[in-house]
């Protein structure tokens, strides 16, 4: 790999899209972010080619792609909140599928071959089995999940059409912070699990509500697999390494740990590494969650020579309550 080779990183001030940045430059690539700010953060782009903008602007998009020609693209430019999308699904269409395909059409156009995708596992919707493979049917819950599934159909589409090769990464809940502090996770609102139990235990929420006790599991709660953002932006890089080889037009892979923690387990977790007896109330079911998502990680693991590297539950979450504490100031 040439240390001159550029890739472009839409979303690239981003919870995923700035941990991923962070590991290309590590590998010598040349990274251009393009983000609108507008839930990404500027103190999270961490080169010196930056360009704000909406990925729906074909005009800056061209002038971007003529300036710093990219190789390759990772696209992790999307809403991904499903209640909001639940609500508003005119905007998750909109960002997610045609401002999308202005990004791409623009980036076939351009000659650039080779694209990877953010995708979720939310296109599986609620599995008939688990662990769930790349194969499971595909029956998204929300209008979120179905603007993955739409996008990686046109990928799939484009890559039979046009020279360009694709990967689409099915990420699994998405977790921790760049264990040398320089990262984090900041969503307005916070909805992921594990930093909202932390705020809960920093203080700045009341207490940690838990949707439902009365699934099928062992303890009530659900059960998800928690997969450690630095470990998400290694499989890009990995994914990009088999695109680079030509052997594939369109790759589609679970990014997951394999293993899942409920909700009890996360939270009773975070009470043993911050040594804090987080307030906890039970509330409803929120309509839509799985009772278990856990992923099948095989085919990453073989086809894309990738493996986990902060795999436990504890060391996920004590590198979230490291950024926790720099952020709130707590000793």
């Amino acid at each position: 790999m040439s240390s001159k080779e550029t890739v472009l990183v839409t979303g690239g001030a981003g919870y995923i899209g700035s941990h991923t940045v962070k590991q290309l430059l590590k590998r010598n690539y040349e990274v251009v972010v393009y983000d609108n700010l507008v839930s990404g953060h500027r103190d999270f782009v961490l080169t010196e080619n930056f360009v704000r903008g909406d990925i729906g602007n074909r005009e800056l998009l061209e002038k971007t792609l003529e300036e710093y020609e990219p190789d390759a693209v990772m696209h992790f430019a999307a809403h991904c909140r499903v209640e909001e999308s639940v609500r508003n699904p005119a905007k998750y269409y909109d960002n997610n599928v045609a401002k999308g395909l202005t990004l791409l059409n623009a980036v076939n156009d351009y000659g650039v071959d080779k694209f990877i995708f953010s995708s979720s596992a939310a296109i599986y919707g609620e599995p008939e089995s688990v662990p769930i493979k790349e194969d499971a049917p595909k029956n998204p819950k929300n209008p979120y999940g179905q603007t993955k599934l739409t996008y990686e159909r046109i990928l799939n589409d484009y890559t039979h059409a046009y020279p360009v090769s694709a990967c689409s990464l099915r990420y699994f809940n998405a977790a921790g912070t760049d264990p040398e502090g320089d990262l984090g996770e900041i969503h307005d609102p916070e909805t992921h699990l594990i930093p909202v139990v932390l705020e809960a235990a920093a203080g700045k929420r009341e207490y940690i509500e838990i949707y439902g006790t009365d699934y099928a599991t062992p303890d009530g709660t659900p059960i998800r697999d928690f997969i450690h953002v630095n470990d998400l932006a290694s499989a890009h890089i990995a994914a990009l390494e088999v695109l680079e080889d030509g052997s594939e037009t369109h790759l589609a892979c679970n990014l997951g740990t394999g293993e899942g923690h409920s909700v009890k387990e996360v939270i009773e977790t975070c009470k043993e590494v911050t040594g804090i007896d987080i307030p906890v109330r039970v509330g409803k079911r929120r309509e839509g969650d799985p009772p278990e998502l856990v992923a099948d990680p095989g085919k990453g693991l073989e086809r894309l020579d990738w493996e986990p590297e902060i795999a436990d539950l504890a060391s996920i979450v004590r590198t979230s309550w490291n950024w926790v504490k720099r952020r709130y100031d707590i000793d």
